[in-house]
């Protein structure tokens, strides 16, 4: 059996993560394929209010995140494991897109991740310079738009990765067709009754003809790229040309 991915969240709401021990990623994480920790930043600091963030240099809207507890943190975080080296993530709006072949990438290479939930105005520059010298550090986005902190993402980003872990999924065959996978968009899926409604399940699906359903399917992936995601189907369509 290999190691089980690890992943540790820093936050100054960890029970904003408590989520990560329902459903399938809390089995996971019973069964041994993956291990979880969520870190208060807030234990790195040394004031009695327990301070992360302070006014901008500069001036300006907003708070920003200190380097010091962050600095304090990741140090204490990422050397923790000697002989191992965490991938970095910090989730943001002016990241690269997180994507299902970037989820399939941490999934298979990283064996350890690190994220590092920032809040108020973000996290002060000079910690991503620090670190990004010492350890490979991506900054993610969900999309092109903004979240009050980085914890949504890391639920969302976390369950894309685990899932891909070999024994995450009860099926893993569900992974082959589902959305992204090939760059196509799943095809309709049904089940009983057969008429609902008035509405009847398309009659290929009731034939037990392997290769029409296939096929049927196939085509219905192809229909959903183009109507929903026009520009997956243009490079889905380079793809297939080359």
């Amino acid at each position: 059996m290999s190691a089980p991915l690890r992943i540790d969240v820093i936050t100054i709401f960890p029970d904003y993560l408590a989520p990560l021990g329902l459903s399938l990623l809390g089995k996971a994480q019973r069964e041994g394929l993956l291990e979880v920790q969520v870190h208060d930043l807030r234990d790195w600091t040394h004031d009695r209010h327990r301070t992360v963030d302070d006014s901008p240099y500069g001036g300006g809207a907003g708070m920003v995140m200190r380097p010091d507890p962050w600095g304090e943190a990741l140090d204490a975080i990422c050397g923790s494991r000697p002989g191992q080296t965490p991938h970095l993530i910090v989730p943001g709006p002016g990241g690269d897109p997180f994507t299902q072949e970037v989820a399939t990438e941490l999934a298979t290479d990283a064996g350890w991740l690190v994220f590092a939930c920032g809040r108020y105005e973000g996290i002060d520059e000079r910690v991503y310079d620090e670190y990004r010298e010492r350890y490979p550090l991506s900054v993610l986005s969900l999309g092109d738009y903004v979240l009050n902190g980085g914890e949504v993402a890391v639920l969302a980003m976390t369950e894309a990765i685990a899932r891909l872990v070999p024994g995450v999924l009860g099926n893993e065959a569900s992974l082959e067709e589902e959305s992204h996978t090939g760059g196509l968009l799943e095809y309709p899926v049904y089940t009983k009754p057969p008429r609902w409604r008035d509405r009847e399940v398309p009659p290929v699906l009731l034939s037990g003809h392997h290769g029409q359903i296939a096929s049927w399917r196939h085509a219905q992936r192809i229909e959903r790229t183009a109507a929903r995601r026009p520009d997956l189907m243009q490079a889905y369509e380079g793809t297939s040309k080359d």
